[in-house]
């Protein structure tokens, strides 16, 4: 008789600039989420932590004083599914050259002390993090799973940037990011519509606060909306998305705005928010677009930009087989997924009204030439599943 298959809880960690999300999960014969949380408004008066405990049936908030990483881990540290923990998984946004994930050493958190000025909204939250568990819990393992690595092989048509040449060497290049997100994506796809339509031609659409696209071909990435930082291409919550680059000597000669103020205004306080004056929210935005000019011009613009986008990624792919809608707002919101769809119907997109405002996983009519899909993204099910194949922690695992 074979030995019983060990069980393994894992704990994958996604800070963000902002706000730091987390999930337990358990790994046996499967890999199953049995908690999860975020700790929000970080910097922010009123920061809290809230959460679900999927075992137990229970969810609530709690106040977070004081530093919120060793706020955060000294909560979860008071957890009963905590203390079986035997590895963590870190989302990194900032990969650069790395394509595949792997376990943290002083090497690798050396390395991404050095590559903070290519991200220095994400990675010093991120090597804080990691150096809090390796300080409080210096035996459990812990992994990095790269937002970049989906990326890595794009052409090198679609990675480079159109500036001297002398600075690719210095690492300015297009990146793109949310790759963890597409990672999960075209895994699920290949589950839900089988291993060819995950080998066709794909334009994925992750929209939330932040928002990008990607083609994909053969499973590979070929282009992607987010460059050589995540405030590039499609209009978001805080960010600008693409900004003509006049516009920061304009502002620097006019207003003596500094790099760095420069910086804060098209992360912070540019997009959805910069646009309505009044919201990153799109469900704030639709809900005040009917009496709220400026809100209503903040979402005709977010989808406009999205229907620009798929049209030019069709044309990379040399066309598009399916279309997948996820994020908070693509998962979430019918109306804005139809009126991105309504100008497509040139290639072959057509959208079931009834399916679409079910949020139906198939939300395409017969008719239509492309499968237009919602699918629930899960990064913190990507970071789980990378940890187990970095440590070898099962090969037959599977996921509910």
């Amino acid at each position: 008789m074979k030995p019983a298959k060990r069980a393994h809880t894992l704990l994958a960690v996604n800070g963000g600039s902002s706000s730091i999300r987390f999930a337990l999960f358990e790994c046996g014969g499967r890999i199953a989420r049995i908690m999860d949380g975020k700790v929000d408004r970080i910097g922010l008066p009123g920061t809290r932590l809230e959460y679900r405990d999927l075992i137990l049936g229970r969810k609530g908030a709690v106040p977070m004083p004081g530093a919120p990483v060793d706020s955060l881990l000294s909560w979860l540290e008071k957890q009963p599914s905590f203390a079986p923990v035997s590895a963590v998984g870190h989302r990194i946004v900032q990969g650069m050259g790395r394509s595949e994930p792997g376990r943290v050493t002083p090497q690798l958190v050396r390395e991404l002390r050095r590559n903070t000025p290519f991200d220095p909204d994400h990675l010093p939250r991120e090597i804080e993090l990691i150096q809090a568990f390796g300080k409080r819990h210096p035996r459990l393992p812990q992994v990095a799973c790269f937002d970049t690595a989906f990326h890595r092989d794009m052409p090198r048509v679609a990675r480079v940037l159109a500036i001297p040449h002398r600075y690719q060497g210095q690492g300015l290049v297009r990146y793109g990011f949310h790759g963890l997100s597409y990672s999960f994506l075209m895994e699920e796809l290949g589950r839900v519509a089988g291993r060819a339509a995950a080998r066709g031609r794909v334009i994925l659409a992750h929209l939330g606060s932040g928002a990008s696209l990607a083609a994909v071909s053969g499973g590979k990435s070929r282009d992607t909306s987010m460059g050589f930082t995540p405030a590039a291409g499609l209009v978001m919550g805080t960010r600008s998305g693409d900004l003509d680059p006049g516009v920061a000597g304009f502002l620097a000669q006019r207003e003596g705005m500094t790099p760095a103020r420069f910086q804060e205004m098209v992360n912070h306080q540019s997009g959805l928010l910069g646009v309505s004056g009044t919201s990153s929210d799109m469900r704030d935005l639709v809900a005040r677009s009917r009496r709220d000019a400026r809100a209503a011009e903040a979402v005709d613009l977010f989808c406009y930009q999205a229907t620009k986008w798929i049209g030019a990624y069709a044309a990379a792919l040399g066309g598009v087989d399916t279309l997948v809608f996820s994020g908070g707002i693509g998962e979430n919101a019918p109306d804005i997924r139809g009126r991105i769809c309504r100008g497509l119907g040139f290639l072959g997109i057509r959208i079931d009204r009834r399916r679409n405002a079910g949020n139906a996983a198939l939300i395409s009519t017969a008719a239509g030439a492309v499968a237009v899909r919602v699918i629930r993204t899960d990064e913190e099910m990507m970071i789980a599943r990378s940890v187990v194949r970095v440590l070898g922690l099962g090969k037959t695992l599977t996921t509910s």
